[in-house]
C-alpha cells in the first residue's frame, strides 16, 4: 500500500480493536458506504485455474454476514469455471478514503436456488436481459453480435418476468482468515488477523507487524 498524502476520514493512529471480525467487516462497510464515492462494495476476487495460475478481478459484494461474503455471476465465466474446479478464494476490500483493506481467504459454496432467485429478481431489467445475453468471458467475433444478443433477449422478454439463467447464481465465501489494515503515519500500518480452521471453529485473533 502507497503512503496516502491527502486528508483522510478516519485518523491516521487509530488502532483496530474487535472480538468478531464480521461484526467490524460491517462497521468498516458501513462508513465506507458513506464515504466512498462508487461502489463502496467493489472487492478483488482472486481464483486459481486448474494449472495453479491465479486470476483476479473486480466484483460486487451482495451480502455480508456470519456465514460468510457473497457474490454472483455467470456459473461458464472464468471465475465460475475456476471455482467450480478449485472451491478456494480470497477477496480484498480497499477503502482508499479511509486508509483501510480488508483481506479475505476461505474456500465457496454455492449460494441456494431460492438466493439466487431472490437476488435475480432484484437487478435492473437489462441488467438481467444480459445475462440471458452474454456468454460471459467467452470469444466474441464482432460487438455487434453482443448488440443483436440484447435486441433478441429484449423482444423475448418484452413483457412478464425474467426468469434467472440456470447457468447463473452466486457464491459464498466461508472465510478461515480475515485481516484488518489501517494505514499509520511513517508506514507502521496496524493489522488485526483473524484465523480459524472451518467454520465451525471459534476465531483467533492476533496483531501482526506491519
Amino acid at each position: 500500500m502507497s503512503e496516502q498524502k491527502t486528508s483522510i476520514s478516519s485518523p491516521p493512529d487509530e488502532k483496530v480493536e474487535a472480538d468478531n471480525p464480521f461484526t467490524l467487516f460491517r462497521s468498516w462497510l458501513s462508513e465506507a458506504e458513506a464515504s466512498e464515492l462508487n461502489d463502496s462494495g467493489a472487492m478483488t476476487l482472486a481464483t486459481v485455474d486448474e494449472a495453479g495460475m491465479p486470476d483476479a478481478r473486480m466484483v460486487l459484494l451482495k451480502e455480508v454476514g456470519e456465514g460468510g461474503f457473497v457474490f454472483y455471476t455467470n456459473l461458464e465465466s472464468a471465475k465460475g469455471v475456476q471455482l467450480g474446479h478449485i472451491p478456494r478464494a480470497a477477496l480484498c476490500f480497499h477503502w482508499k478514503s479511509l486508509r483501510r483493506q480488508v483481506r479475505v481467504r476461505g474456500h465457496t459454496v454455492s449460494v441456494s436456488d431460492g438466493e439466487a432467485d431472490a437476488y435475480f429478481a432484484t437487478r435492473p431489467r437489462g441488467s438481467r436481459i444480459g445475462a440471458w445475453a452474454s456468454p460471459q468471458s467467452r470469444p466474441i467475433a464482432k460487438p455487434l453480435e453482443l448488440e443483436k444478443q440484447v435486441a433478441l433477449y429484449t423482444a423475448r422478454f418484452a413483457v412478464g418476468n425474467i426468469a434467472r439463467p440456470s447457468y447463473w447464481s452466486g457464491f459464498r465465501l466461508v472465510p478461515t482468515s480475515i485481516e484488518f489494515w489501517v494505514g499509520k503515519r511513517h508506514r507502521l500500518h496496524d493489522r488485526l488477523l483473524f484465523t480459524r480452521d472451518t467454520a465451525e471453529q471459534p476465531w483467533y485473533k492476533t496483531r501482526l507487524y506491519p
